[in-house]
């Protein structure tokens, strides 16, 4: 029992392990019971499930504010916001790296749910990183907030370009070093064929190379999440467990999202000024209001008001637009 109640980076033992438990329960149950079999998911099917997971995150964050009071609990919603809005330009780049690789739909969500088992192993690698940094100086905060002020400043002025997937460093390394099939087989990431020499070896499937790409990306959507969330809260309690609940329900959602994620253009605005928002408030707490705390609820509120001005601007003005394809043209045989 005392090793259940001792502290942990600041939150009793029981309560990480509960979070392990959750996460453990919901993967087993979506890929064990709801999709054993490869299988293409629906538009409706996507977002029951996407208001399940939603459903649990919230309950969650009820939770937080049972077991850690309602500040914590208002963290953890505004952490948890943000990192879900993020995701939506994640699943662009995700919908365009599936077309590129020509994988088809039946197969994205089994290599959407072993992309997210790695970044939640990931995510903690980073978050763990962090809370190191922040615990050995303040101003390393100070750092966060200038960044996140920068990349909004750089998405409100930047125009949009899509990411040069063949071109990816990865790509090249992993078709330089190993075999790798130019035929899909299945949901299989590795496959034995003939080599040069007629002997059976594992070459590597187009499932795999598109598995290692969406990882890297995740990293570089993490670069703005993370310090994002520590610019929130320092409770590494909540910081991992808000980032991991909206992963979790993102491969639920991707199926939704991807027919129209073209109609959420102007949610990029919507984000920049949020990320902006979140590391001016930490400047001017430290450097203007002496080091008081800025509001939880404040910062919560114009959070949701500016993601949810983006959503409904953004669905607006493509009212009148056509659904895009899940799969996009494919740019490899």
């Amino acid at each position: 029992m005392e090793l259940l109640t001792a502290d942990w980076l600041g939150t009793p033992a029981w309560f990480w392990l509960a979070f392990a438990a959750i996460v453990l329960i919901l993967t087993a149950f979506d890929l064990g019971v709801l999709h054993k079999d490869d299988r293409e998911m629906g538009i409706a099917e996507s977002l029951k499930l996407s208001v399940f997971y939603i459903a649990i995150a919230m309950a969650f964050g009820g939770w937080v504010w049972f077991a850690k009071g309602a500040t914590s609990s208002v963290e953890y919603y505004t952490g948890y916001f943000i990192e879900k809005a993020l995701s939506i330009d994640n699943v662009f780049v995700i919908s365009m790296i599936f077309g590129f690789f020509a994988i088809a739909p039946k197969y994205q969500y089994r290599a959407l749910l072993w992309g997210i088992l790695a970044v939640i192993v990931l995510r903690g690698l980073m978050i763990a990183g962090g809370a190191a940094l922040v615990a050995s100086a303040h101003w390393v905060m100070w750092i966060f907030a200038a960044f996140l002020v920068f990349t909004g400043l750089k998405m409100l002025l930047s125009k949009d370009h899509d990411p040069d997937i063949g071109n990816n460093p990865a790509v090249r390394w992993i078709s330089k070093h190993l075999h790798v099939t130019k035929e899909h087989h299945g949901h299989h990431f590795f496959v034995q064929q003939p080599n040069a020499a007629g002997k059976l070896a594992w070459a590597a499937t187009p499932l795999f190379l598109a598995l290692v790409v969406i990882n890297l990306a995740d990293l570089v959507f993490a670069v703005d999440s993370v310090p994002a969330i520590f610019s929130i809260t320092t409770d590494t309690f909540i910081v991992y467990t808000s980032n991991i609940m909206a992963i979790l329900g993102l491969r639920a959602l991707y199926f939704a999202l991807a027919a129209m994620v073209h109609r959420f253009h102007y949610l990029k605005y919507a984000l920049a000024l949020v990320l902006v928002f979140i590391g001016a408030k930490i400047l001017v707490a430290d450097f203007v209001l002496g080091g008081a705390k800025f509001p939880p609820l404040l910062s919560l509120g114009v959070t949701l008001a500016l993601i949810a001005g983006g959503v409904g601007w953004s669905l607006w003005k493509t009212r009148r637009e056509p659904e895009a394809p899940i799969l996009a043209p494919p740019g490899r045989g």
